[in-house]
Formats: structure tokens, C-alpha cells, sequence
């Protein structure tokens, strides 16, 4: 599919509203709860406790199970928010641009807010952009996008994480898992587009390439297994 003459469609007000949700998407994922709650509650950064990792995870073993409940909670409501405000950025796109359905990006555009509320969380502006890896962002993101799909991910991973005890094995494969049945889906139903693809190929990378220090350790048999004792600070 050629790309160039959709981009010579798109109107102004087109390019604004996807900025607009490139923005927005961007700035409600760089809202790190784990680091604000961590604060509020010891006063310490989570990521100079436990793992060092800015997530629910990290939370649920340095401050117990509530607190890594909430944040894993307000985690996911980010990815929730922001394809719901891209749904309705969207709608009102439809009366005040018509021909934003004929721009790059414009029938992906719930997409392009999943990744970059993906990439706010990992890469907060509001905390020197080092955050968390995304995963339970992206499980807000990807049960709004495609929740069949999504709920079969869940399962899976969650089925990975019990039988393991790895969190990040199974975050890492439900990634992966999520960008070949969604893809998938795409193509069965002919919905697909490639701004759509790029952007769930971009978002199963993210989080993959987050979890790269935990793939070492995996390898080295040297993970720590959720539940047991801390041995080594993850970077």
C-alpha cells in the first residue's frame, strides 16, 4: 500500500488531531503512579527500592500487596483513558474533518494512543523519563483495542506467571502473543491497516525490549521468581 498520497490527503485539522492524541496519550502514560504512590507512602522513589523497576511489580514487593494492587489498577486505567479520549478525539474529528478517515494514521488512531501511553509510562517526562516497562498499561490498552484477543492473552499469562513464577516470562510472551493474534484478527476480518500494524508491532517491542535486563536473567537462570526473596537489583 502506498502511504504518500494518503499523506497528501490529510488536512491540517487532520495532523491536529492526531498530535493532539499523540500528546495527550503521551502525557496521561507519563503519570507514574508507582513512583507518586511510593512517595506519598515512605517517602523513597520506588526506583531506588526493591527492583529499582517503576511498576506494580516492584510495588507489590516493597510496599505489599494493596499498594501493588492500586498501582496495578491506576496502571491500567491510564491505558483505558487514553484510547477512550482517542475514541472520542475521533468522533468529534468526524464532524469538524471529515477526511481525517483518509489520513495516515486516522483508522489507527485508538492504536496510536495505545503505544504512546505505552511509551509515556516508560519514558515519563514528568520523572526524567525513566519509568516503569509498560505491562500493565498495556494490558489496559490492549483490552480496549481488541479484547478477545486480550482476555486470551491474560489468561495465558497469567496461567505463565503461576506455573513459573517469572512475571516477566509471562509478560514478555503475552507481548509477543498479543501482536500475532491481533495481527491475526486484522487480517480475518479485513480491518487491518499498516498504521494499525506498526503500531502493535511497536508496542509488543516496547514492552519486550523493556523486559531486556529480565531476558538476560532468564537465560542465566538467575530471574527472581515472584514470591522469593530479592537477590539482585534489575536494571
Amino acid at each position: 500500500m502506498n502511504i504518500l498520497p494518503i499523506i497528501n490527503k490529510a488536512s491540517p485539522a487532520s495532523w491536529v488531531m492526531i498530535a493532539l492524541t499523540v500528546l495527550i496519550s503521551y502525557l496521561i502514560g507519563s503519570v507514574n503512579f508507582s513512583i507518586i504512590l511510593s512517595r506519598a507512602v515512605s517517602g523513597k522513589d520506588i526506583r531506588q527500592s526493591g527492583s529499582g523497576n517503576a511498576g506494580a511489580t516492584n510495588m507489590l514487593r516493597t510496599h505489599g500487596v494493596g499498594m501493588g494492587v492500586l498501582t496495578l489498577l491506576l496502571d491500567v486505567s491510564k491505558g483505558v483513558a487514553a484510547v477512550l479520549i482517542a475514541r472520542l478525539i475521533l468522533t468529534v474529528s468526524q464532524r469538524l474533518s471529515p477526511d481525517l478517515y483518509n489520513a495516515l494514521f486516522a483508522s489507527a488512531l485508538t492504536y496510536l494512543a495505545g503505544l504512546f501511553v505505552i511509551l509515556g509510562h516508560s519514558f515519563p517526562v514528568f520523572f526524567a523519563f525513566k519509568g516503569g516497562k509498560g505491562v500493565a498499561t498495556a494490558l489496559g490498552v490492549v483490552m480496549m483495542l481488541n479484547w478477545k484477543a486480550g482476555l486470551v492473552v491474560l489468561i495465558i499469562a497469567l496461567i505463565i506467571m503461576a506455573v513459573t513464577r517469572y512475571v516477566s516470562l509471562g509478560s514478555i510472551l503475552a507481548a509477543a502473543l498479543f501482536v500475532i493474534l491481533d495481527i491475526s484478527y486484522m487480517f480475518f476480518t479485513n480491518s487491518w491497516s499498516i498504521a494499525q500494524i506498526i503500531c502493535v508491532i511497536l508496542m509488543g517491542a516496547v514492552i519486550i525490549l523493556r523486559h531486556h535486563a529480565n531476558i538476560k536473567r532468564l537465560m542465566s537462570g538467575t530471574e527472581n521468581k515472584l514470591g522469593a526473596k530479592k537477590t539482585e537489583k534489575e536494571n
